[in-house]
């Protein structure tokens, strides 16, 4: 008997909550042989299932290593259901330029946010790490981003994003984006003192923050 759409997009869900990268694979197949359009099987099927992996995290229930391994399993079902996205389906919530701040090579939490915001639809554009300061700007132009993200897990290098603040100050473009910043060291009084527009402690309460930033319910 032949499944149904709903049942189709649960087991996508899931496998990507249960870190089961082939069974992804293999419900994306099945998704596309059931003429389930490819961009809700993304947003309604895997992006769902890292919602969830995002609230484990949240909770505690899910470390790094699992959300690494769950964000596998979703872009492995991703990498299937992409070639077959028809571009009128497309809607993202917004476009964000993030990077980890000049003199820190430090990725990990940076990939981690990069995940959890594109699994809850944003555009993100990444920078890598030991990102120059002013490339911050001139790439958030280039690509007419919203969002301005930046992280790093030293102390040493927090007075960049300040800097950043200022040099969007002194061009005259402090109000054209919005300014999160984020990482070990980093704090809400410090974001505060420095001007960001928007604090998170992990992954999972960035994605609160830039949909709570660009009023996004």
């Amino acid at each position: 008997m032949q499944r149904t759409k709903t049942e189709i997009l649960n087991d996508l869900a899931d496998a990507v909550v249960t870190m089961d990268e082939n069974r992804a694979v293999e419900l994306a197949k099945e998704a596309l042989q059931a003429n389930i359009d490819a961009y809700e099987a993304i947003t309604t099927g895997l992006s769902k299932g890292m919602e969830v992996v995002g609230q484990k995290y949240e909770n505690g229930e899910y470390f790094i290593p699992e959300l690494l391994v769950c964000s596998d399993a979703m872009y492995a079902g991703i990498d299937v259901l992409k070639p077959h996205i028809k571009a009128d389906s497309i809607k993202t919530v917004g476009r964000i330029v993030i990077g980890v701040v000049e003199g820190d090579t430090h990725d990990i939490g940076k990939n981690l946010v990069k995940i959890m915001l594109e699994s809850s639809g944003f555009e993100v554009h990444d920078l890598g790490r030991d990102v120059p300061l002013k490339r911050f700007i001139d790439e958030s132009e280039r690509l007419e981003a919203q969002i301005i993200c930046m992280s790093t897990l030293m102390t040493t290098t927090m007075v960049g994003m300040e800097r950043v603040i200022d040099m969007l100050r002194g061009a005259g473009l402090r109000k054209r984006y919005k300014v999160m910043v984020g990482g070990g060291p980093i704090s809400q009084s410090f974001a505060d003192k420095i001007g960001a527009d928007g604090y998170a402690l992990h992954a999972a309460s960035a994605v609160k923050k830039a949909k709570e930033l660009l009023g996004i319910s």
